[in-house]
């Protein structure tokens, strides 16, 4: 038994020392710092001028892509957070998180995010261990990065795991069967870490893109906090806020929100300056210099031009406001017969549905436009109607979502009648080799935390209620509503349904159904969807067939819908989709216990 137990110790220390030594190049676009050409150093001159110093640089912002091959290519992982919860999920019924029991020790997402997060901060813990600071001002900027990355990582282990080891340092052999250490003793060592760090870093918008700046800093100590205070970690819960709010405010007129929302999920968007300040952080694509590409798009989209791996809820859809401000249970413009007419224009950005003009291109060039409208409904004829660009004409065509041989894997099959418009919507690249960047912190998320973290402090005065606004003024929504001035759960209710609908598929509702304590409830039965079309489809529904939002306290506080006084009517999926208490926190992946029995595993697993 001892034998065994040593080679298992043997195969995962060398498993450790390949991390902690693993350098690889990251790219960025034009003449950025990320897109330089990488030279390998020898390990006499490692992080000994400032060359070498660059390239293990790059290795850490490389370990943001959080590459998650067993889900898609070159894919960073940050897409895949929020199909664990209720608001999206993937192509297969009943195998993500809290649907059918999908969570396990084994799970392959679980352990693929748990080493690429321990990757990232075993590089950065060998370029910090590792560097002369004295070589340079730039030399001591670059390690203070690599100390951000490190943070920003430890961050999403214990959104998620809880209790997860700290190391500030390459681990030794003595630390190699590593104790957790209490989650609150990890998100101290955050906070102290970006204090010191945004004193350090010298501007508050990086000159050189994608790289980490004083704003990235107080955003990771804001969104940090802003988890223990809601968790209370420690018995603590206010004394996070205070910090989230603080960091939070820091940041606040430093940057400035895009012009134009859909401007942020395009390349020809994000080319723009004020595009460029909202992102504080991005996991970057590029088709020059080092290319690296994704394909995010391909696999949201219609049959036509892609397939539906991902697909957005009708919880999600039905989360978004009125134009008036009001939800669609309370607003007097909801119809539900046309269900997106007077909506919030982001339902419009994030998401297509039934009667949609959908715009792409599979090639990049002018020959790869395309145009459709998509039709959720099978019909007598099978058919849609697409735009011919050589003609200039409409044409009908068959519907390959509904008679295509591989519309089984379409929206209208295996969702429940929507897709993603976001990252999508480009018309100029081709879809199946995008390089628009993926924002890991925007600015519109800083504005909404330090409004989080006021709220849950009582503290409801006038910044609150303009940060909240310059959120949803930017796409042309109402002011907050005077009635819910003053009353902590109605703008608790409007801050977590603004973070929904600004964030979603950006990889932040995972942590925030956690901290808000509603995996439950939003997860507690199937999915449901569009109406059916044997039930007469939209036009099939009647004026009081509307969500229920008021099956209890919970629900309504956190916009949940309930369906179910006319579910027979709509399409309806994951019919096994349950939730158990121990899905609050993730299981340690049973590969890291193998080789360390003091890793204690999350209760229930």
């Amino acid at each position: 038994m001892k034998k065994i137990l040593s080679i298992k110790l043997l195969i995962g220390y060398v498993r450790l020392l390949c991390l902690l030594f693993t350098v690889a190049a990251f790219s960025s676009c034009g003449d950025d710092f990320l897109d330089r050409y990488p030279y390998t150093p020898t390990t006499g001159d490692y992080n000994k001028t400032e060359e070498t110093v660059i390239l293990s640089l790059n290795g850490v912002y490389n370990a943001l892509l959080h590459n998650d091959y067993t889900f898609d290519y070159n894919t960073p992982g940050f897409i895949s957070y929020d199909y664990f919860t209720g608001l999206c999920y993937e192509r297969v019924e009943n195998v993500t998180i809290g649907a059918g029991g999908g969570l396990t020790p084994d799970n392959a997402h679980v352990t693929s995010y748990w080493n690429q997060w321990y990757l990232a901060i075993a590089k950065a813990n060998t370029l910090i261990a590792n560097t002369n600071t004295n070589l340079s001002e730039r030399v001591k900027h670059y390690v203070v990065e690599a100390r951000v990355i490190r943070a920003l990582a430890y961050y999403y282990l214990i959104s998620v795991f809880g209790d997860v080891p700290l190391f500030d340092a390459p681990v030794t052999v003595a630390q190699f069967l590593a104790e957790r250490t209490p989650k609150d003793k990890v998100l101290d060592f955050i906070i102290s870490e970006m204090n010191e760090c945004a004193d350090i870093l010298p501007s508050w918008i990086a000159v050189e893109r994608g790289r980490v700046d004083k704003a990235t800093a107080y955003a990771v100590m804001a969104r940090a906090a802003l988890l223990g205070g809601s968790l209370n970690y420690d018995g603590r819960g206010d004394y996070y806020f205070r910090i989230a709010a603080a960091a939070a405010a820091k940041v606040m007129d430093k940057r400035q929100l895009a012009n134009s929302y859909d401007d942020l999920f395009t390349t020809s968007g994000q080319a723009k300056a004020d595009v460029r300040s909202e992102m504080i952080l991005e996991s970057m694509f590029s088709k020059s210099g080092t290319t690296r590409l994704h394909i995010i798009g391909v696999g949201n989209v219609s049959r036509f031009y892609g397939q539906t791996l991902r697909h957005p809820s009708q919880r999600l859809v039905d989360t978004y406001e009125c134009i008036d401000g009001k939800r669609i249970d309370e607003s007097p413009l909801y119809d539900p017969q046309y269900p997106k007419r007077q909506r919030d224009p982001r339902l419009h950005s994030t998401i297509w549905m039934h009667r949609d003009t959908v715009t792409g291109n599979t090639s990049g060039t002018p020959n790869g436009r395309i145009k459709l409208i998509l039709n959720a409904y099978e019909g007598a004829d099978r058919t849609t109607q697409k735009f011919n660009y050589n003609s200039g004409i409409w044409e009908t065509v068959s519907n390959m979502d509904i008679a295509d041989g591989a519309s089984w894997t379409s929206f209208a099959n295996l969702g429940v009648g929507y897709m993603w418009r976001k990252f999508s919507n480009d018309t100029i690249e081709n879809i199946q080799s995008s390089s628009i960047h993926f924002p890991i912190i925007r600015y519109a998320e800083v504005l909404l935390t330090y409004a989080e973290a006021k709220i849950e402090l009582g503290e409801l005065d006038d910044s609150v209620y303009r940060a909240i606004n310059l959120v949803r003024n930017r796409v042309n929504m109402p002011d907050v509503a005077i009635d819910r001035r003053g009353d902590i759960n109605k703008m608790r209710q409007l801050v977590r349904r603004e973070r929904k609908v600004e964030l979603m598929l950006e990889g932040l509702h995972l942590a925030d159904m956690h901290r808000w304590g509603i995996g439950d409830i939003e997860n507690d039965g199937p999915s449901y969807g569009m109406p059916k079309e044997d039930a007469g489809g939209y036009a099939g529904l009647q004026p009081y067939e509307i969500p229920n939002f008021k099956k209890s306290e919970r629900h309504d506080l956190n916009d949940i819908a309930s369906y179910d006084h006319y579910k027979d009517k709509l399409k309806v999926r994951d019919i096994n989709r349950y939730w158990d208490s121990r899905f609050e926190l993730w299981p340690i992946p049973q590969s890291e216990r193998n080789v360390d029995w003091k890793l204690v595993q999350n209760p229930g697993y």
